[in-house]
């Protein structure tokens, strides 16, 4: 268990990268206006060009996990971070800028469509949530590690070379992660149903389930096998079937609620958040990095209640915190009570990371089949970041043409609907194994 513990976490360091890329730009993105004189719509364009290439990365990435394997894509995501970071800093003018800024993004998308499909595909069913959970806990790792790493900038380094240092030291942790995934097996499924290698997928089972005898591990490869070319899972039947409308429809939604509940508008304008509820700069940045401990805190529970409790109960308890939580920052600026604001900041994070925050990338990485996984994370992923490019474009130009609490309030309603449709919809998926979700939510549909 302890090598695919270890494998995880190589895997899940693209989500510590995700979470730094993301998120070091809000402590950049003031100045940045200030230096270029960028009226508020195109500054919303240039700071949000990471994740128009991040739509893009999830758009075509489901086509090299596929095609070359989940190993050689998570290396190619290395070197997309790396060359981002590196152009970032040493960007001359706002075009280079969103250049520089949209490779990153192709690496963001393409990560969140490889690593959780990577460790969802090699870890067993009774840990499967923890496992991949560590791609979210890398994420928000990477965001406290962002956010902490501004406030020390913004505090010891020269004003008008800060921002370019905050956005090139994503290049060392870069360089580090596309180095440790050379040491990276294959996926056993990738190589049993998409390459039709045998001998080596049924290797690499014997080193993640040791223990199996020969005939065990032979039988456990030909599952894989007979469910990748079952249903809608071959290679001559189209995706879009009513086979997989139900994974499909939870897919989609799930990315739709995650980003309607404003969460990366709060993340990536955090500084400006607070600053606009009555803190000063400097007080503004140190309650950022509150943001990503109080984050971090309460993603470990999530991975630690995920495998317990299962995906939707968390759901429930992360849906009713945003409502609460969205309706109080809307309050606190409507009456400006900072102190409520601020509170109810710390409060929304605390119920992202436990819900939505805990689940989004394990439900959508295991309720495909095999040898649709890629396609269907990668629809996950499209509709989770073109929404999240949508909102963190316009948030700029709406929180300057409408009252936040108009803002925030709109964020609530979005999550009063959340909680309908997990009642309503949201299939368990806690210890189902990956051949057999399919045919588990048929019965539950019944």
């Amino acid at each position: 268990m302890s090598r695919i513990f270890f494998w995880s976490l190589v895997a899940s360091l693209a989500g510590f990268l995700f979470g730094f890329d993301t998120v070091v730009i809000s402590g950049a993105e003031r100045r940045i206006q200030e230096l270029w004189q960028l009226g508020n719509l195109f500054h919303g364009v240039a700071i949000a060009s990471a994740l128009y290439g991040t739509v893009i990365g999830a758009l075509v990435g489901g086509w090299p996990t596929d095609r070359f394997g989940r190993k050689p894509t998570l290396i190619g995501i290395g070197i997309l971070y790396f060359v981002s970071a590196v152009w970032s800093a040493l960007a001359g003018d706002p075009l280079s800028f969103i250049v520089a800024r949209f490779i990153g993004g192709l690496g963001v998308g393409m990560s969140t469509i490889a690593a959780p499909l990577y460790i969802t595909e090699i870890a067993p069913p009774e840990r499967r949530g923890r496992l991949a959970g560590l791609y979210q806990f890398n994420i928000v790792f990477g965001i406290l590690v962002a956010l902490l790493s501004n406030y020390l900038l913004a505090r010891f380094a020269p004003e008008n070379v800060a921002w370019r240092w905050m956005l090139g030291v994503e290049a060392l942790p870069a360089a580090i992660y596309m180095a440790a995934c050379f040491v990276l097996p294959e996926s056993p499924r990738w190589l049993l149903a998409r390459k039709g290698d045998r001998a080596k997928g049924i290797a690499v089972l014997r080193l993640i389930e040791p223990g199996l005898p020969p005939e065990r591990l032979a039988a456990h490869a030909e599952e894989i096998i007979a469910s990748s070319h079952t249903g809608a899972s071959t290679d001559g039947d189209p995706f879009w079937t009513r086979k997989l409308r139900i994974p499909i429809m939870l897919a989609v939604l799930i990315a739709l609620f995650n980003q309607f509940s404003g969460v990366n508008a709060i993340l990536y304008y955090a500084p400006r958040v607070f600053e606009m509820a009555g803190l000063e700069k400097s007080a503004a940045l140190l309650q950022s990095v509150g943001i990503g401990v109080t984050n971090l805190l309460f993603t470990f529970a999530g991975l630690w209640l995920i495998d317990r409790i299962g995906r939707k109960t968390l759901l429930y308890i992360g849906g009713v915190g945003y409502v609460l939580s969205l309706a109080g920052i809307a309050l606190g600026f409507k009456y400006e009570i900072g102190g409520l604001v601020t509170g109810c900041v710390f409060s929304f994070i605390a119920s992202h990371a436990i819900g939505q925050g805990a689940v989004v990338w394990v439900y959508i990485s295991e309720i495909f089949p095999n040898r649709h996984r890629a396609k269907g994370q990668a629809v996950g992923c499209i509709t989770l970041w073109v929404s999240c490019a949508v909102i963190s474009t316009l948030f700029p130009k709406m929180a300057a043409d409408y009252s936040p609490q108009s803002v925030f309030l709109f964020f609530c309603v979005m999550m009063i609907l959340h909680l309908v449709w997990v009642r309503l919809m949201v299939r368990e998926t806690k210890g189902v194994p990956l051949e057999q979700m399919l045919a588990s939510f048929d019965k539950a549909g019944r």
